[in-house]
Parts: structure tokens; sequence; C-alpha cells
């Protein structure tokens, strides 16, 4: 037991201290950085060189619902309300209706290339319709990028915004999928049952995490005599409440727990420093975390039945639903062509794309098999191709500005 254990932490410890040693490399070469840690996970894995077995897609989506959690309480906590003075129109906008048209985009293009029918393939286009905050964030403040700061809070926000709808989405479309298979569903019976579960899924997110926010601030502002080392704990597991009871009671954990540090960080308390800063390990520790058990979870070898689809969806996904979405999201908003098009072009597919495509297996979505291949190789492209270009397109664009002084 104790030999298998102490193999256990120390493969876990290396893979976790190699990852973080492998950023600097990525910033050296202005690599996604979420592509360096999908290549370690799968050199780790059973295809790899350390040969690790690992097939337990209930496990992974566990850890990365929980890293994920905890990613999105520090996006929130972090993002000043500057921020959605300046852009949240665009963002939102861009993270709500821009997830619904990219959905509906991919998901006619998996319609005609897989054969699949339309509640899965809307499915597979909900899957990917989220852009990956991780990847964002890394990406604009690495190799000279210095971006206008409506268009740099736009991409911000929406990153981190548009997670509860692609998953809500998602989960929505899989319990439809597994509650009508066998059964001949009208349109309109199907679309009011969407409808319905949307209401409560966003509602009570929205208004929990409120709740949930207001009150993680209240518990900060009264803990003065607490452990200073101690607070942050506690602000990170009240967060981690509110996620988990906002979803046993049937709304978005994921939205809750973004509007949660969203009102929480924006509150003023004195311990925000402090927990901002713990915040950000934590968050650096649940991405690697989500990542590592993620490319663990693949299987390369596999790849080859389902590359030519992949090839197609992320085609579509990225040349096609990705820049006609904001274009139409973007209208009203006064984007010049050029903000426009480098937005469509900063689309990067990440994590929870891969974790939402285990979600068919697991509820059961027998056409779901093949779904978590086809995302994983689409989000491999999306990483290498526009990961690797979009400071590039910022100066192709002409959109880069001189950096900050010190003194600004």
């Amino acid at each position: 037991m104790f030999p298998l254990m102490d193999l256990a932490i120390l493969i876990g410890a290396g893979l976790i201290v190699v990852s973080a040693l492998t950023s600097l490399l990525s910033q050296r070469i202005g690599a996604p950085l979420l592509l360096v840690f999908l290549f370690i996970g799968l050199l780790a894995g059973e295809d790899g060189v350390l040969g690790i077995e690992f097939d337990s897609g209930a496990t992974a989506y566990f850890v990365g619902s929980l890293a994920l959690a905890i990613i999105l309480f520090d996006s929130g906590f972090a993002t000043p309300l500057k921020s959605y003075r300046i852009a949240s129109g665009p963002a939102l906008t861009l993270a709500t209706l821009g997830v619904i048209l990219t959905t509906a985009v991919v998901g006619l293009a998996a319609h005609l290339l897989l054969g699949v029918d339309w509640i899965e393939s809307m499915m597979l286009g909900a899957i990917v319709a989220s852009t990956d905050a991780a990847a964002v964030f890394f990406l604009l403040r690495v190799g000279g990028i210095h971006l206008r700061d409506r268009v740099k809070a736009t991409l911000e926000i929406e990153s981190g915004a548009n997670d509860p709808m692609a998953i809500f989405l998602t989960a929505t479309l899989v319990e439809l999928a597994v509650a009508t298979d066998g059964f001949d569903i009208s349109a309109t019976a199907a679309s009011w049952a969407f409808l319905r579960d949307f209401t409560m899924r966003v509602g009570l997110g929205l208004a929990l995490g409120l709740a949930g926010g207001f009150a993680i601030a209240w518990l900060l502002s009264r803990l003065r005599s607490m452990d200073a080392g101690l607070v942050p704990v506690v602000a990170l597991m009240a967060a981690l409440i509110v996620f988990s009871g906002t979803g046993l009671l049937g709304g978005s954990g994921f939205l809750a727990a973004y509007v949660a540090g969203l009102v929480a960080g924006n509150s003023g308390v004195r311990a925000a420093f402090r927990v901002r800063r713990f915040l950000v390990g934590m968050t650096w520790i649940a991405q690697i975390g989500m990542f590592l058990t993620l490319g663990l979870l693949a299987t390369p070898s596999t790849f080859s039945e389902v590359v030519w689809p992949a090839v197609g969806l992320g085609a579509v996904l990225i040349f096609v639903a990705r820049p006609l979405a904001v274009w139409i999201c973007l209208i009203p908003f006064g984007f010049s062509w050029r903000e426009v098009a480098f937005i469509g072009w900063v689309g990067l597919r990440g994590a929870v794309s891969i974790l939402l495509a285990i979600l068919p297996s697991l509820g059961g979505v027998t056409a779901g098999a093949p779904f978590f291949n086809i995302v994983f190789m689409m989000v491999l492209g999306s990483l290498l191709i526009q990961g690797w270009t979009i400071a590039l397109a910022a100066r192709w664009l002409k959109l880069l500005e001189p950096p900050p002084r010190p003194d600004d």
C-alpha cells in the first residue's frame, strides 16, 4: 500500500513540477501553455513514455469540474468592474448569443459530416462553443501583445463568462438526448423543455451567485481576528459551497461560482488582495491538474478513427463559426473591421471543451462515444493554428499599442 501511495505522489508531484517549469519554455517560444500541459499528459499516458493507464471519465470529470469551479471563481474575483463598464455589452453578448450561434453552425456541420441526429450534433457544437480563459489570458500577456483596453477587456470577459453557457447547453442537450432516446419528440416540445431548463438553471445560478458573493464579502469583512493564512481558505471553500449548493438545487453552479467571485472581488473587503494572491496559486494548480488529467485520459492511438471529421469540424469552427458569430454579435457596438477580425481569430478552445466532451458518454448518449477524440483533436488544432498566430494577427491587423510606461 505505502510504496504504491509514494509512487502515485511521486508521479503526480513530478508531473506538476515539470508542467510548471515548462511554462518558462512556453513563454520563450510563445506556445499556448495549455498545449504544453496537454502534451505532458499525453506523454505520461498509456500511449506515452510512462504508460499510465487511466480511463475513468467520471474521475476526470470530477477533477475537471472542481478545477473549473476554482478557475471561474478566481476569474470573477480578479475582474474589475471597470472592465465591465468598458466592454460588458460586447463581451456578454459574445458569451451568450455568440455561444449559441457557434453551437448552431458547428452543429449543422456535425449533422452533415457525422450523420448524427440534430440533438447530438448540436451537443457537439455546444461542447466546442466556448473559448478557453487560461489560454486567452496567457497569450495576451506574452509576445509583446498590448491591445486597446476595449478589445482586451472584451476578450478576457468573454473567455471568463462564456463557460457557464456552454456547460449549460451541453448538459441540457445530453439530458434531452437521453430522455428522447427511442422516442419521437416534436421540435416544439424539445424547445419548451430546453427553455424551461435554461430559465431554471441560469436564473438560480445568477440569484445564488449574487447571494453567495455578498455573503462571502460579508464573511471576509468580519474575519479580522482570524489567522491571515486561513482567510483565503475560507473564501475559496465558501465559493465551492456556492458552486455545489447551486448545482444540488438545479442551478448552474459554474455560473454561480463566477458571479460570486465577481461580486466578492469588487466589494472592497480588506482581505481582497490576500485572497487574490492565494487564488492565483490555487488556479495554477487547478489548471495544471485538469489539463494533465485530460491528457492522461486521451488515447492518441485511436485518433486516426476520427481524424477527418475532426479536421473538417475544426476548420468550420475556426474559419466559419467563430468569425461569423463574432461579426453578428459585434454589429451594434461600433468595433472596426480590424478589431472584429482579431476577436474572431482569438477563439482558442481548451480544457473546458475537452471536459465537456466526457459528458455524452457519462450521460449514456450512444452516439457520443467518438466525441471525446473529435473534440480533443479540434482543441489541439485550435491551439496550434490560432494559439501560435495571435501575435502575428495583432501585428498584421495593426492593433498593437506601445506597452505602458512603468510610471503610468
